[in-house]
């Protein structure tokens, strides 16, 4: 069995900035803004939703099949994915193009100023779904929008049910947009600012979302998340993490995990258990692909 994982691929650099933004910030002088920040801590991270889905899934003993495009810089990404046993047949290398790139700094206080250069994501739509693939089921998570809707479509026509996982890319589409994802789609998944974001488009509510696919599921961080069933919300409650690390990449270890229990047909309550259990280790690791399994998924009960 395998998983068909469509998303970004993407390199994120990481840098602390050890004073506060606001201490450098002239409120009054915002119309001439001229800042710069020394940044003494830098780390290089892989990310990107395809390659942290595909990273969580692959941990948990899963087959992720990622479909994504790098850039001409992306031979290191592709060459760990392949040493780490993920098929790369449906990554595509591209010229003149970089690969995404997420800039993030970070201050004191925790304030976040990031950068993000899309890159070979835009061209992501290059890649055709057909049905030959092989998969199970499969994911349309944050990526080129071109490629965002016709995956879904594809997905719909080769009779691959899938999630759709929206993510950052939900405000690039209007409501009639995300009403036709929903009709093609068989699960959902959120997080509470997109699920308020997604009934104020398609005029909504969860319930009434949740009764046009088999699942719905509505992520809330710390408090776990509701998974809505035919218009019924049951909660499934977080896994406390041993500490609070980074949570860059949590949701995307939620959602390999939560897909590793579709591909097993659990039921949902126990896919989005296992992405509690997955994301509580995420959190306590630097970086989105770095942490590591503390628990056999074999015998995981739910």
């Amino acid at each position: 069995m395998a998983a068909l994982i469509c998303g970004s691929l993407a390199f994120d650099t990481i840098m602390s900035f050890e004073g506060k933004f606001a201490d450098q910030i002239l409120p009054e002088q915002l119309h001439i803004l001229n800042v710069s920040f020394l940044v003494p801590s830098l780390r290089r991270d892989f990310g990107g939703c395809a390659g942290n889905i595909a990273y969580s899934l692959k941990l948990l003993g899963g087959n992720p099949l990622p479909m994504a495009t790098v850039g001409e810089d992306g031979a290191s990404y592709i060459g760990r994915m392949k040493a780490m046993g993920i098929d790369t047949r449906y990554v595509q290398q591209l010229g003149d193009n970089y690969t995404a790139q997420a800039m993030i700094m970070t201050d004191s206080d925790n304030n976040q100023i990031t950068a993000f250069h899309p890159g070979a994501m835009t061209q992501a739509h290059v890649n055709v779904i057909d049905g030959s693939e092989g998969a199970v089921v499969g994911i349309v998570s944050p990526d080129g929008r071109d490629a965002m809707i016709e995956h879904c479509a594809q997905f719909k026509a080769a009779g691959i049910p899938f999630v759709f996982d929206p993510g950052q890319g939900l405000p690039m589409f209007n409501g009639q947009e995300l009403l036709t994802f929903v009709e093609q789609a068989t699960w959902i998944a959120v997080n509470d600012y997109e699920a308020k974001m997604l009934c104020d488009r398609t005029g909504l509510d969860l319930a009434a979302l949740s009764m046009k696919v088999q699942g719905l599921v509505v992520t809330l961080g710390a408090e776990g998340c509701q998974v809505w069933e035919q218009g019924q919300a049951t909660l499934v409650k977080s896994v406390k993490a041993l500490s609070v690390v980074d949570p860059t990449g949590c949701g995307d270890a939620w959602r390999g995990a939560f897909l590793f229990g579709l591909e097993k047909g659990w039921p949902l309550t126990k896919c989005a258990a296992l992405g509690s259990r997955v994301g509580a280790l995420k959190v306590a690791s630097k970086g989105p692909q770095n942490y590591v399994l503390d628990f056999d998924p074999a015998t995981f009960e739910g």
